[in-house]
């Protein structure tokens, strides 16, 4: 319960703590996609079915982080004008979680199948799903620098503009690479639409940035 002597000033610190929390969430269940994918690179079905079940589990807290904010947000009450602006900061970072899981799930799917993969794609999947990480890492810190001012947080958000364009360019020339493979058409398929998961993951911790951009001029 929002107390009268409350300040926007101290409910602004309320808000922006659960949402941070939530992110820091999101963020550890990114950082097993790079556990998952090279498990599928060392073709470990066995390590891979025990990350997917962690990225379930994980999920589940990310779940419980958002519920928390939203709740948070609720029980502030129009004592905060930007409440909008958070819960879509946090909604932006859910689908991160959300991509995350459907990442293991396809990559397990091609792995449990025996669908043999060149170790070209398996590499360069590595690489794209280290690059995804490191976007999420760079949100994140973006996320923190909101309780210093603006500037710092615009400064952070370029890193997130930068560490994407990485992404995507990893991203295209493997899409390239899938088509022109000799994979089995369902094999081929599913990655490429792991790849586009990683891809959206990616773009989605920017579109986050950009709403922690317009946080931080309120904060």
């Amino acid at each position: 319960m929002v107390l009268p002597v409350e300040t926007e000033e101290r409910v602004k610190r309320r808000a922006l703590t659960v949402c941070q929390d939530h992110l820091r969430q999101v963020l550890e269940i990114t950082r097993k996609v790079p556990q998952m994918v090279d498990s599928f690179a060392a073709d470990d079905t066995d390590k891979a079915r025990q990350v997917f079940a962690e990225i379930k589990q994980a999920e589940e807290q990310v779940d419980k982080a958002r519920r928390m904010v939203s709740q948070e947000l609720a029980q502030i009450g129009a004592i905060l004008i930007n409440r909008e602006d958070f819960l879509r900061f946090t909604n932006l970072a859910s689908e991160i979680a959300d991509f995350c899981e459907g990442i293991a799930f396809w990559l397990l799917s091609v792995m449990e199948r025996g669908w043999a993969v060149s170790p070209e794609i398996k590499g360069d999947l590595v690489r794209l799903a280290e690059a995804t990480l490191d976007t999420v890492i760079r949100l994140r810190e973006t996320a923190i620098t909101l309780s210093y001012g603006s500037s710092k947080t615009l400064e952070k958000a370029k890193e997130v503009e930068t560490a994407e364009r990485v992404v995507d360019e990893i991203y295209r020339d493997l899409e390239v690479k899938l088509i022109n493979s000799d994979l089995n058409i369902a094999a081929m398929l599913l990655l490429r639409e792991v790849t586009q998961l990683l891809e959206n993951a990616a773009d989605k911790a920017e579109d986050a940035s950009d709403a922690a951009r317009i946080l931080s001029f309120a904060m």
